[in-house]
């Protein structure tokens, strides 16, 4: 028991000696269960609902396999496809065969699928927790450039589970990403995070 209520008041002194403001302990556990949460997914699949800054929707599929890997696949007749390879965050137009490379770690992305996500990581800008009724909400940025953009993750509470992230990005548009039907553990294709124009899979 000592040891554990040590483990907490270590953890909770780095979280308030890393960032601008101290969390209640509350929310120091709430950090530390995401972040537990999260490393401990490996793969994921799920449907996605995704709402624009016009405030239109979207639907499609996301699939996720951490560390740096990730691919939303939307439904027709949007034609666009994201794959994160690992390096990359590349934006595909699946009708103009156009692709565009942003470097993973300079997106929000990146803070998803980190290997090992920590919130007192140097790297990783805190900017927020909030506990609301069966809700945890979390919203950080990458330090060496914050203004690149910032991500929310909402878990539900009980069970605690992954349920939306919302990126605001460098011009202050907000999408949110909406998880639903989400099965972890699965097992998934590697060819589901390369990106090559050559694959039907990627034509379409």
């Amino acid at each position: 028991m000592l040891r554990k209520i040590l483990l907490s008041l270590a953890v909770f002194a780095s979280l308030a000696t890393s960032h601008a403001f101290a969390l209640t302990p509350e929310e120091t556990a709430a950090v530390k269960k995401a972040e537990d949460y999260l490393n401990a997914i490996k793969t994921l699949k799920a449907r996605f609902l995704q709402v624009n800054p016009d405030g239109k929707s979207v639907e499609g599929d996301v699939y996720v396999s951490r560390p740096g890997r990730m691919r939303l696949v939307y439904d027709p007749p949007t034609p666009m496809l994201m794959v994160a390879d690992g390096s990359f965050l590349i934006y595909v137009d699946t009708e103009m065969k156009d692709a565009s490379h942003v470097g993973l770690d300079d997106t929000p992305a990146g803070l998803l699928l980190k290997e090992n996500l920590s919130f007192t990581d140097p790297g990783v800008k805190l900017g927020g927790v909030k506990l609301g009724p069966g809700t945890v909400e979390i919203t950080a940025s990458m330090t060496k450039d914050p203004s690149a953009g910032k991500l929310t993750l909402v878990f539900s509470d009980a069970p605690f589970e992954l349920r939306q992230w919302r990126v605001i990005d460098a011009q202050n548009k907000a999408v949110s990403v909406t998880l639903f039907d989400a099965k972890p553990g699965v097992p998934l294709d590697k060819n589901l995070f390369r990106y090559d124009t050559r694959r039907s899979g990627d034509r379409e």
